[in-house]
């Protein structure tokens, strides 16, 4: 029971309000914004967060382990401007994506190893190899900026798949949404992701492989930030690098922390990134309609996420015990 006088905010589900506030919004806007709610524009929100919501799964899985990715954009663009640019100077497909994937894994697994066999905080190794990724392909592995897609190519097709009239890129996002649904719900994998994040050393006790687990999550960001980038690529047909210094970082971490994903650790799962990414699209959307400057814009998503951390840390505090396991 609640003596304090002061509202119970532990018994307040964030999912919950952040659904209602996007079905606040969505209605508002539907009402006020012209072509709001055409069939067009309802697809194009879709879409503009498809990504975006797919960069989020792997970020959600790591927050929830009680981590962090930092790098997963840069391995998106750089990743995908290193396979396009070894497919623009004569090197086979397969060949290509090998070298490709092999690189990306090989990070993910850097990543996890540093975090986990070497303690050093996640946030410093992620920003570390984000960094190097993008200064060592930028300046060693491609000669430009932007790496456009070969003709006829099997990603500039993937671009232009649709079904009843919806981009492929939905339905990838709803197809990985689903498999991590099932992997964190029903696999023994998953549940021990809850475990560890909500206190690692309890779970180590009862015989939980920890580090090998959270190497494991920092393989998924990484393989699901190739996804990403092959289908940023296959929308646009060429890559863009500059994204690495670009505010999608950020969106990323507002997705997953706006709609309930625990920057505690052990909280949080498929249904808070799906819930975040519509709030952030019907709000992004709405935003460019209403022509607002990109410096507000990025104002309003700064002065969100602050909002959102404040909220997670009334909402799920750590306790003493488990604060002293270390912060992300």
């Amino acid at each position: 029971m609640n003596t304090t006088g002061w509202p119970n905010f532990r018994s307040l589900n964030q999912e919950g309000i952040v659904f209602a506030i996007a079905v606040v919004l969505f209605v508002v806007a539907a009402i006020g914004l012209p072509g709001f709610i055409d069939p067009n524009n309802l697809v194009a929100i879709v879409r503009s967060v498809s990504v975006l919501g797919i960069l989020a799964l792997g970020m959600a899985v790591v927050i929830i382990g009680r981590g962090i990715d930092l790098s997963a954009v840069a391995i998106m663009a750089m990743s995908v401007a290193w396979y396009l640019q070894l497919l623009n100077t004569g090197t086979s497909d397969g060949l290509a994506f090998a070298y490709v994937l092999a690189g990306v894994l090989a990070i993910g697994l850097l990543n996890g190893f540093l975090v986990a066999y070497a303690d050093v905080p996640a946030i410093f190794v992620t920003l570390a190899t984000g960094s190097f990724v993008f200064g060592y392909v930028r300046s060693q592995l491609i000669t430009q900026d932007a790496v456009p897609v070969p003709q006829g190519h099997w990603v500039e097709l993937l671009g232009g798949l649709r079904f009843l009239d919806i981009p492929i890129e939905v339905f990838v996002f709803a197809g990985l949404a689903f498999l991590f649904f099932l992997f964190l719900r029903y696999t023994k994998w998953g549940r021990y992701i809850y475990f560890a994040g909500d206190n690692p050393v309890a779970a180590r006790n009862i015989g939980i492989p920890v580090r090998p687990m959270l190497v494991l999550r920092y393989v998924l960001s990484a393989f699901v930030a190739l996804i990403a980038g092959l289908l940023t690529a296959a929308s646009l047909h060429s890559i863009n690098t500059r994204i690495v210094n670009s505010t999608l970082l950020y969106d990323i971490v507002l997705v997953a922390v706006i709609g309930g994903i625990g920057l505690s650790g052990g909280r949080g799962g498929v249904r808070n990134v799906l819930v975040g990414a519509a709030l952030i699209g019907i709000l992004l959307n709405a935003m460019t309609i209403i022509d607002i400057p990109l410096l507000y814009q990025n104002l309003i998503k700064a002065a969100i996420l602050l909002g959102a951390i404040i909220v997670d840390g009334i909402i799920n505090p750590r306790d003493e015990q488990t604060a002293q396991q270390g912060d992300i």
